[in-house]
């Protein structure tokens, strides 16, 4: 049985003394400033040698300009194969790349966008699994439902601690105001099976968590039981002071003609 080592490539020397070409590749795409000494050579094969030149671009700093040259067998004229810019020690670098099922945040799916769950996530169990006593009861009425996965334990507890933790859990400016909980509010409907004691959906149009699912102790100022909306005050009529003032009748249009009758008579005032 034979066994082969790896060991470094030996450097060709007629690709090894290639430094001048190997800058004018780079010179080709850079302006000449921008390319620093050489850093030295390193073997990539057999008549395959990549010359590395320092980056002087403050854009790239650590980052390093890769030139692989080589030569076709018993030739000696040198070629250039490949320019490229790697990242040297101490290089700024990108951060590393995060699939998106890991970036994806709550709230980020749109309209059309599809969601697919792995088979193995944790979240889901298998419809026929056995549970225990501990688990959401209702799922045995779930088999005949077509759904090959339902929630499970770690799912339940997942939803329990978000659902708690958010707006509509008791740790909010509104719930802190409400002067009840939801558990005591008429237009509150329990969840079904385990969570059931701790979170139901809110059925009152008027409650800023209508339709969505609210912890027991959450609460609001639309709560059922809240108050009585007070008696409308009758408007009343205004109250005269018959004590400051003597009420008299409307003179008739007679009585007045006839007090300017007696102003312009020619008689003079005082005269009987």
């Amino acid at each position: 049985m034979t066994r082969t080592r790896s060991r470094a490539a030996a450097l060709d020397q007629a690709c090894a003394a290639a430094v001048d070409l190997a800058r004018s590749a780079v010179e080709e795409d850079v302006r000449p400033e921008q390319i620093g000494e050489h850093l030295g050579a390193e073997g990539e094969g057999d008549r395959i040698v990549t010359h590395y030149f320092a980056c002087l671009d403050r854009a790239y700093r650590g980052w390093r300009w890769a030139v692989t040259v080589t030569r076709a067998s018993r030739a000696r004229n040198v070629t250039v194969s490949e320019v490229v810019l790697l990242p040297g020690a101490g290089a700024l670098l990108a951060p590393p790349w995060v699939p998106w099922s890991e970036r994806l945040r709550p709230g980020d799916l749109g309209v059309g966008d599809l969601l697919p769950t792995t088979e193995d996530d944790d979240r889901l169990a298998p419809g026929f699994t056995d549970t225990d006593d501990e688990t959401d009861r209702q799922m045995i009425f779930e088999y005949g439902l077509g759904r090959a996965r339902v929630l499970s334990p770690i799912g339940r507890d997942l939803a329990v601690r978000r659902w708690h933790a958010g707006e509509a859990g008791p740790h909010t400016p509104i719930a802190h105001a409400a002067p009840a909980q939801c558990s005591t509010c008429g237009f509150y409907w329990p969840l079904a099976g385990a969570l059931r004691t701790g979170f139901g959906v809110c059925a009152n149009e008027y409650a800023p968590d209508d339709g969505k699912v609210v912890a027991a102790d959450h609460g609001c100022g639309a709560h059922s039981e809240a108050a009585v909306v007070p008696h409308q005050v009758e408007p009343t009529l205004p109250i005269l002071d018959d004590h400051a003032y003597d009420l008299e009748e409307e003179p008739s249009e007679a009585e007045l003609a006839g007090s300017v009758d007696d102003v312009s008579s020619d008689e003079p005032l005082g005269h009987s």
